[in-house]
């Protein structure tokens, strides 16, 4: 999708937009938007074109462009100081960009939203460390995240609602935790810990999942079972993965999935890991001879 693209149906949604609030009516569009609710009709979960950020002089994203599809599942490499996490902090508005634009599907633009609202619309982010209530249990976790309220208080002083009880049942089986749903968090092994930030992103149904090296630390039979949970991810979220273990890389792209090598901030090569691995520019820069 071009940029022209792009910025017309980011118009005429907003146009359509303010018709309804004025008028109260329809449009081409069917029904009004409520607050906040993402467009994905153009097929475009995500999209950063020309994004630039400086630090003292320093390009840490250079003109970067990058363009995800919904329900896709992108894992982007690259050498230390490529500009992964700068390009994750414009996302979740962590960081203000000096130029460039920063899309949530074809209607948001998180670069006028601040970090808690780039999160209501549905952006979630997972950082390399697991960040989680180490003193209360593996489901009580899950609980205050699924009521999207972070009061311990509020969250475990109400009463769940069936519906409520099947979804935590439901996300304790996909992140390999239903034994330990009473467990306190704090005696998890790490990779345990990961697979429950995990739940706790999904447990706020987020549309966009922002993985950072999100197998660092783990065995090979954790790191196994984080690609199955990914890939039966994808198709009900889209997911950009930050990462540097190869093997789990080419278990999450199947020989078939887009990769994306970033270089000194911006794009250097994309396409299947087998042709990025062969790429000569990326095997000097990164992989090695």
């Amino acid at each position: 999708m071009t940029p022209d693209l792009m910025e017309a149906g980011a118009k005429a949604r907003a146009a359509y937009e303010q018709r309804v609030a004025t008028a109260g009516k329809g449009g081409g569009f069917g029904r009004p938007l409520s607050a906040g609710e993402v467009v994905f009709t153009q097929g475009v979960a995500l999209y950063l074109q020309d994004v630039t950020v400086s630090f003292d002089g320093f390009k840490a994203l250079n003109n970067l462009s990058l363009t995800i599809n919904v329900g896709e599942l992108r894992c982007i490499i690259g050498p230390n100081g490529a500009g992964k996490t700068t390009m994750m902090d414009c996302i979740t508005g962590k960081t203000r960009p000096d130029s460039g634009k920063v899309f949530f599907g074809s209607n948001i633009d998180l670069l006028r939203l601040n970090e808690p609202a780039i999160a209501q619309v549905g952006v979630g982010r997972k950082f390399q460390k697991p960040t989680v209530y180490e003193q209360l249990s593996v489901f009580e976790n899950l609980e205050l995240n699924l009521r999207n309220d972070r009061s311990v208080r509020a969250g475990l002083f109400s009463r769940l609602s069936g519906e409520q009880l099947d979804k935590l049942g439901e996300l304790l089986a996909l992140i390999h935790l239903k034994d330990e749903a009473q467990r306190t968090a704090g005696l998890l092994s790490h990779g345990q810990k990961q697979w429950l930030e995990i739940g706790m992103l999904l447990a706020q149904d987020p549309k966009l999942l922002l993985l950072d090296e999100p197998v660092a630390g783990m065995t090979d039979e954790e790191t196994e079972r984080t690609a199955e949970l990914f890939l039966t991810l994808e198709g009900q979220h889209s997911l950009v993965v930050v990462e540097h273990d190869m093997k789990f890389v080419d278990q999450l792209t199947e020989g078939r999935k887009k990769v994306t090598v970033l270089h000194e901030g911006s794009v250097l090569a994309e396409g299947l890991l087998s042709d990025v691995q062969n790429n000569e520019k990326v095997v000097e820069v990164y992989l090695g001879r």
